[in-house]
């Protein structure tokens, strides 16, 4: 029977499952992230488990909703077990790095995981130069 580390990163096929960046690039393995924390009721279970980068998950912390700053609505943010990373999330750019919320769920996840900081756009940069991105 595989870990609960090998099982939720062979789903995600081994990418964050918010943000798409590439485990292999890492020198550490991602981490696994429960989507909804089990302070606030989220069971340990592989329906409720995420592959997550530690950029990601320490932004999401032990969030379920954020603003979106274009509606002012709080909404919850972006469930990979619920939710097509696709309708809520484009890739942009003439460099292929920027992600965009398409939705309001996409834009509070954007913004609360601060999918765009300096630091990750840099590094999917380079991704897209080596085909890993997106």
């Amino acid at each position: 029977m595989p870990s609960r580390y090998a099982a939720v990163a062979a789903r995600a096929a081994h990418r964050c499952e918010y943000c798409r960046a590439p485990e292999a690039i890492f020198t550490l393995r991602f981490e696994v992230d429960h989507i909804v924390p089990i302070r606030q009721g989220g069971a340990d279970t592989l329906d409720n488990l995420a592959l997550a980068c530690r950029a990601c998950n320490l932004w999401k912390s032990n969030t379920t909703s954020s603003l979106d700053a274009q509606t002012g609505l709080r909404v919850s943010l972006f469930n990979p077990r619920r939710d097509r990373w696709d309708e809520h999330f484009a890739v942009e750019g003439a460099d292929k790095a920027l992600i965009v919320g398409k939705t309001p769920t996409g834009r509070a996840t954007v913004a609360q995981l601060r999918m765009n900081a300096d630091a990750q756009l840099a590094a999917r940069r380079w991704w897209t130069k080596i085909d890993l991105f997106p």
